[in-house]
């Protein structure tokens, strides 16, 4: 792909190469799929100026898009300063993929009583760093943005639509599950679609 590709068409090209990708189930994770999300955010020039933006009390979760079967959704978090998630599981899987700032993923287990342990240490992802999730093997977390002074942003694709999943946030102290559904910040999707300025520009005489 050439590198001359900017804007919302690295988006375009990526939710393409997901959707080519997809079964008509489900879209697994496969080094295909992996290496199209790593080139998405390698760059930083696509994401949609609306989607970027925090709140004062809240990290926000805004849809980019949503395969129509809902297979995968393709999401960012904005994170404010010092933001950060409950305990929380996904019940689908997932990759997240930083673009600006960094933040800290703390990993648990859970045993057969219900209590939460640390799953080591905690890892910091940077700009470019990419972190697997998987249910099958354990996928309860919490994020927090890494700077007290500062937005940070990942990219995060899921194995369904996530903000219509059941999945669980749980207590830290007793590991107690309480179902949630996470739902998106903004009821509005950026239109990737409208390409009629760049079609425009390829027709001689024709004016937008």
């Amino acid at each position: 792909m050439p590198e001359s590709l900017t804007g919302l068409d690295r988006l375009r090209r990526f939710i393409a190469t997901a959707t080519r990708l997809a079964s008509p189930q489900a879209l697994d994770q496969t080094p295909a799929l992996e290496a199209a999300f790593a080139d998405l955010i390698s760059h930083d020039d696509w994401l949609p100026e609306a989607c970027t933006a925090p709140h004062p009390q809240y990290y926000q979760q805004y849809l980019l898009h949503c395969d129509p079967l809902e297979r995968f959704s393709l999401v960012s978090f904005v994170w404010g300063a010092g933001q950060f998630t409950p305990v929380h599981d996904h019940e689908v899987w997932g990759y997240v993929g930083m673009l600006r700032g960094a933040e800290v993923n703390q990993r648990y287990t859970r045993d057969a009583g219900g209590a939460l342990a640390l799953a080591g240490e905690a890892t910091t992802l940077r700009p470019g760093d990419i972190e697997r999730l998987s249910p099958v093997e354990g996928d309860i977390h919490r994020v927090s943005n890494a700077y007290p002074d500062r937005v940070s942003i990942s990219v995060h694709l899921y194995g369904g639509n996530i903000g219509a999943v059941s999945r669980h946030v749980y207590d830290p102290a007793t590991g107690q599950a309480k179902p949630f559904v996470s739902g998106y910040s903004s009821g509005s999707l950026p239109n990737l679609w409208d390409r009629s300025e760049a079609v425009r520009a390829t027709i001689s005489g024709l004016k937008a």
